[in-house]
């Protein structure tokens, strides 16, 4: 908007004109003068006047003719009437007829001034009301057609989608999640969403989320059944003005074919796996009589050719154990019974069986417990994790390298550390290591025969014991793998 006024000074008398110039122009103003009401008319259709003063008594077209147009033609524009102290009583009837004021001649250049102000005041204020409506305008088009698309969006996905209130009512809602919930009625917003829902667990955690117990950044999964269906639930806060909780919104997916997929994976490995395992047991002890010579004495070449086959063997019974070990951590059967268990023992146990593997490659392998307390685990997955660990280290640990295992009380947990001073691990490649089959890509690991799955493993089982796993690694300067596992409670239970 232009914050400069154009006035049009229309009026007979030249004196009254350049007058009106003289003044306006002096106080900022931009004017154009007329002598006559065709004159002034066709400045207005020329040029964008903000303000007119228009004289009454004119030759060719009047004041009266010009404001019945400028009225009709030109209503925003405010008119101030130029008359004489005889036509008082006929600009009285124009400012009925819409004028604005009117003045009289001759005037104060100081009320004349505080006339035209007030009526440069009301054009701008005009003005921005107008350019405000307009912005109004447009953000209602803007909004209801964000609106729009954004039902339309909702409207075709195949996920269901549901809008609550703080009272927990259904405030929008899409086909699809009808469909999800095996509901065939027709429901209108808003409605009591136990009137589709009536999952207890889901229902608690969006009280949560309406209670603020989850935060705006985190959302909550579940899963539900209804019918033969699994549907997998998530939900969010919806943030209102000032990050304000006003409802929340759950997103419904059918997993139903992936679990089954994944139950018929499970299903394929612990199959593939038992199949292969018993005619390989099978052939490592008929190598093993050979190498024994119950079967009758061997030559040497003999002897390392037997020998490799079970070297070749018994890699495949690591690999087919460590699958079903991962089908069981998917399975939740991993951990198959929790007794009070001594972690020192365990480890202490785990370093003797590594000790002689250790010196073997000229690595110094030790281990220190401080004030440690039973927890409550299976005593086989810790050996596993121990020895998976333990292994991994002296593996990546060059000639003359050190492992070190230690383990620490920290109150209502048990920190296990195994630190070595090995190749190290990109920082890159840490997030990947406790992938299933994913190995470190290093130039002196090659040698280095592994499966790919026992991080995996690792993670799993300490996970599956309600602990935490985490890793730190320099390139070239070693590796400190950190458990923490919960400890028992006085009373026997499970923190």
């Amino acid at each position: 908007m232009n914050d400069t006024i154009t006035i049009l000074v229309a009026d007979d008398e030249r004196p009254i004109r350049e007058g009106c110039h003289r003044v306006l122009t002096g106080n900022g103003y931009r004017v154009l003068t007329a002598e006559n009401g065709r004159v002034a008319l066709d400045c207005l259709s020329k040029d964008a006047v903000d303000i007119l003063l228009l004289d009454l008594k004119m030759p060719v077209m009047g004041g009266e003719e010009v404001l019945e147009v400028v009225r009709t033609r030109y209503p925003h524009i405010p008119v101030i009437v130029i008359t004489g102290h005889g036509t008082v009583d006929t600009a009285v009837e124009c400012m009925k007829k819409g004028a604005y004021d009117f003045i009289t001649k001759p005037f104060q250049v100081d009320q004349f001034m505080i006339t035209v102000r007030r009526a440069a005041d009301k054009k701008k204020l005009e003005e921005k009301a107008r350019l405000y409506e307009e912005e109004k305008l447009r953000t209602l088009h803007d909004l209801g057609l964000e609106k729009s698309r954004l039902k339309t969006i909702i409207f075709c996905m195949g996920n269901g989608v549901m809008v609550t209130n703080r009272d927990l009512e259904v405030v929008l809602h899409n086909p699809a999640l009808m469909r999800l919930l095996e509901h065939s009625k027709i429901m209108e917003n808003p409605f009591p969403i136990s009137a589709i829902l009536n999952d207890e667990p889901l229902i608690k955690t969006l009280q949560q989320i309406l209670d603020g117990k989850i935060s705006e950044n985190e959302a909550a999964l579940q899963e539900i059944r209804v019918g033969k269906n699994v549907l997998r639930a998530i939900s969010a806060p919806v943030l209102g003005p000032e990050k304000s909780i006003v409802g929340a919104v759950i997103v419904l997916e059918n997993i139903t074919a992936f679990k089954q997929l994944d139950e018929m994976k499970s299903h394929f490995v612990n199959m593939v796996a038992h199949e292969l395992r018993s005619p390989l047991v099978s052939v490592r002890q008929l190598n093993h009589v050979l190498l024994e010579g119950m079967a009758g004495a061997l030559e040497e070449k003999q002897r390392d050719f037997v020998s490799r086959g079970c070297k070749k063997i018994d890699g495949l019974l690591e690999l087919i154990n460590d699958l079903l070990d991962v089908a069981k951590i998917d399975a939740g059967q991993f951990v198959q019974r929790r007794i009070p268990t001594d972690i020192r023992q365990i480890i202490e146990e785990s370093v003797s069986l590594m000790e002689p593997r250790a010196k073997e490659q000229g690595i110094e392998l030790s281990c220190c417990c401080v004030d440690l307390k039973p927890v409550h685990a299976d005593p086989k997955n810790m050996e596993e994790i121990f020895n998976n660990l333990i292994s991994n280290a002296i593996n990546y640990s060059p000639e003359g390298g050190k492992v070190r295992v230690t383990a620490n009380g920290l109150g209502e947990y048990v920190e296990i550390k195994v630190e070595d001073t090995g190749v190290g691990i990109s920082p890159e490649e840490l997030p990947k290591i406790f992938d299933k089959f994913y190995r470190v890509k290093h130039p002196k690991t090659r040698r280095v025969i592994g499966t790919g799955l026992g991080l995996a493993i690792v993670k799993g089982a300490v996970e599956a014991h309600h602990g935490t796993i985490d890793v730190e690694s320099v390139v070239d300067g070693g590796t400190t793998f950190r458990i923490l596992l919960p400890v028992m409670k006085q009373e026997g239970r499970e923190p």
